[in-house]
C-alpha cells in the first residue's frame, strides 16, 4: 500500500494523463473539468485537491511536455560524437521523442494558437527556452571551430521552427515512413548554418553576392561544418 503522498502524486498524473490524452482529439479549450475527472476516474471535487482550474492544469500540462522534449534533447547533446554529427544527432533524437511522445507534441503545437491566454504565453515561453539553449550550442560550436555565426539567437530560432513545423508534417505519417522526414530536416538545418556562416563573411543573397566565390574563399567556408556534421544526403 502505497503513502498518502504517493496516491495524491499518482492521481495527479492520471489527471494530467487524461488531460493530455482528451486534448489531443479537440485541443485543450474544448475540454471541461467533468470530463477529465470522468477520464481519471476520480470525483470531480478531487481535482480542486490537485489544481485551482482548469487553467492551472493547462500549465502543468505545457511544464510536463517541454520538460519532457528538453531532457531529451539535453541528452542527445551527450551523445554527440563527431563523426555523427550534432546536428544529426539532435534531430535523430528529435524524431525518437516524437515517436513515444506524439501526444505531447501535438499539444504543444495545437495550442501555439489557443484560445486560452496562460496557455499561450507559457507555451512562448517555453518556445524561448528552447531557442535559447540551441543558441548557447551554436555559440559553443562557433567557437569551437574558429568559425564565425552570424546572430546565433536569430539561427536558433530559424532551426526550432523548422524542426516543429516538419516534426508536425512527420506526424501524418508512420514512423517507419519519417526516414526521409530525418534526411530533409537535417538538410534544412546545416543550409541554415552554412547560410549564417556566409553572412558573416559578408555574403548577402540580396546584394548579388555570388555565394560560389566566398566558398572557394581560403578561410573554408564550405569546409567548417561539413567538416564536423554528417552530411544529409552524402548518398546522393
Amino acid at each position: 500500500m502505497g503513502t498518502r503522498a504517493e496516491k495524491k502524486a499518482q492521481t495527479r498524473k492520471n489527471i494530467i494523463q487524461a488531460a493530455l490524452t482528451l486534448s489531443t482529439a479537440n485541443g485543450f479549450a474544448c475540454l471541461s473539468l467533468r470530463e477529465v475527472t470522468r477520464t481519471a476516474g476520480i470525483a470531480p471535487t478531487s481535482f480542486y485537491r490537485h489544481f485551482k482550474d482548469m487553467e492551472d492544469l493547462g500549465l502543468a500540462l505545457v511544464d510536463e511536455v517541454s520538460l519532457t522534449l528538453r531532457q531529451l534533447m539535453r541528452q542527445a547533446r551527450r551523445r554527440v560524437r563527431v563523426r555523427r554529427g550534432v546536428i544529426r544527432t539532435s534531430v535523430e533524437s528529435f524524431m525518437e521523442y516524437l515517436e513515444h511522445n506524439e501526444q505531447h507534441f501535438r499539444l504543444l503545437m495545437g495550442e501555439r494558437l489557443g484560445e486560452q491566454k496562460g496557455f499561450r504565453k507559457e507555451i512562448k515561453k517555453e518556445t524561448r527556452r528552447f531557442v535559447e539553449e540551441l543558441a548557447e550550442d551554436i555559440i559553443k560550436e562557433s567557437e569551437g571551430s574558429k568559425r564565425e555565426i552570424i546572430n546565433p539567437e536569430l539561427v536558433a530560432e530559424t532551426m526550432i521552427t523548422v524542426t516543429f513545423n516538419i516534426g508536425m508534417e512527420a506526424l501524418e505519417f508512420p514512423a517507419k515512413q519519417r526516414v526521409e522526414f530525418v534526411e530533409r530536416m537535417v538538410a534544412q538545418l546545416e543550409m541554415i548554418l552554412l547560410g549564417a556562416e556566409a553572412m558573416s563573411k559578408g555574403w548577402k543573397a540580396s546584394g548579388g553576392e555570388r555565394l560560389p566565390r566566398l566558398l572557394q574563399d581560403s578561410s573554408g567556408l564550405s569546409q567548417g561544418y561539413l567538416e564536423t556534421l554528417e552530411p544529409a544526403v552524402s548518398s546522393h
